[in-house]
């Protein structure tokens, strides 16, 4: 007796703080979809001057022309495979010189010459941090970087830490197809992590039952 009641009691421990796990995912699962919606909101929203202190994602329209110079980082895009995100550097009128993510274009392509035309950017702020123990550092002889480090592509294209993601195609063709801003690559995971533990707390469940037929089996057996 005293060792079911034991089981019942693990049981009960168990069961409850995995569920308690799985209802903290689903609040976590609701907080999550407001923030990307409230970030969605924020990228599509109507552009603002460049200035300083905006947030990230924030859309600005810039004036200015295109510098001489570029920077291919390599990336990859679904069903597309291997391609390269093109950076260069901007003259805006008023902010100086900054970065412009372009878009991609396919491994293999030739960077095209852009023009050096007036012209209006609308774009996304965006404050990229890609780079880690593992990557590798930036090919320079072949000029191919492997993730958006952006001081460091400021210091190599001579232009201020600002960085502005490329949302509508400008009125000169940039030779790339645009690669906005988006919520793809914030993770979303916590309706799979709900389940896991939900799953784990019905496997928890059987398995407390089981151990207490068991254990009321083995009681039982010798007495018959």
């Amino acid at each position: 007796m005293g060792r079911a009641v034991f089981l019942i009691a693990v049981g009960l421990a168990g069961t409850a703080i995995l569920v308690a796990l799985g209802i903290w995912q689903v609040q976590r699962l609701a907080w999550k979809q407001d923030l990307l919606t409230r970030i969605e909101t924020e990228i599509a929203a109507d552009p603002v001057s460049l200035g300083e202190d905006l947030p990230r994602y924030a859309p600005v329209e810039v004036s200015g022309q295109f510098a001489s110079g570029h920077i291919r980082m390599l990336a990859s895009r679904k069903s597309i495979g291997p391609v390269y995100r093109v950076i260069r550097p901007f003259e805006a009128d008023w902010q100086g010189r900054i970065l412009i993510d372009t878009g991609w274009l396919r491994e293999g392509t030739p960077v095209p010459d852009v023009s050096s035309a007036p012209v209006s950017i609308v774009g996304n702020v965006d404050t990229p941090n890609e780079s880690d123990v593992f990557t590798p550092a930036p090919d320079l002889d072949r000029n191919i970087w492997f993730a958006r480090e952006v001081p460091a592509m400021a210091e190599a294209l001579g232009t201020q830490p600002i960085f502005v993601v490329l949302r509508d195609l400008p009125d000169i063709d940039v030779g790339v197809t645009p690669w906005p801003v988006d919520t793809v690559g914030i993770p979303n995971d916590h309706l799979q992590y709900a389940i896991t533990w939900f799953s784990l707390a019905a496997i928890w469940v059987a398995m407390t039952c089981y151990f207490i037929w068991r254990t009321r089996a083995n009681h039982e057996g010798p007495e018959k």
